[in-house]
């Protein structure tokens, strides 16, 4: 059983360059707390074979989100749930003075930065 309490200081940058805190690590999956800095874009990325879902806490932004059969750009704002299925093609960013801080779980755990590739998204990144 594990307990945690929500680092004040980042632990690490995401591959698309949010900051992360680890909350919990398991067998099926990670959870970890995003924070976006205000107005940061951050890079495209892609996942090999890792799915996520989000659910935002606080703040404003978006995210752009392709398939291959559906694509479209998702407001990010408070009590919003998101999935990313595995191979989805992903870009967000903070469109507000405010940080956006959501929660993502990862299924499976996370296997590295390796996991993720950049791609190239419909915004100009800013990290």
């Amino acid at each position: 059983m594990q307990s945690t309490t929500l680092p004040e200081q980042a632990d690490a940058k995401s591959p698309a360059g949010a900051d992360i805190r680890y909350l919990a690590h398991g067998p099926t999956g990670d959870m970890i707390h995003s924070t976006v800095p205000p107005y940061q874009i951050n890079r495209a990325t892609v996942h090999a074979t890792v799915s996520e879902f989000w659910y935002v806490l606080e703040g404003h932004g978006e995210i752009w989100r392709d398939d291959g059969m559906e694509h479209g750009v998702t407001t990010l704002v408070p009590g919003v749930a998101i999935d990313i299925p595995v191979g989805t093609a992903f870009q967000y960013r903070n469109v507000s003075s405010m940080p956006l801080k959501f929660i993502c779980i990862t299924m499976p755990p996370w296997p590295g930065d390796s996991e993720a590739t950049i791609i190239e998204g419909i915004w100009q990144p800013t990290v």
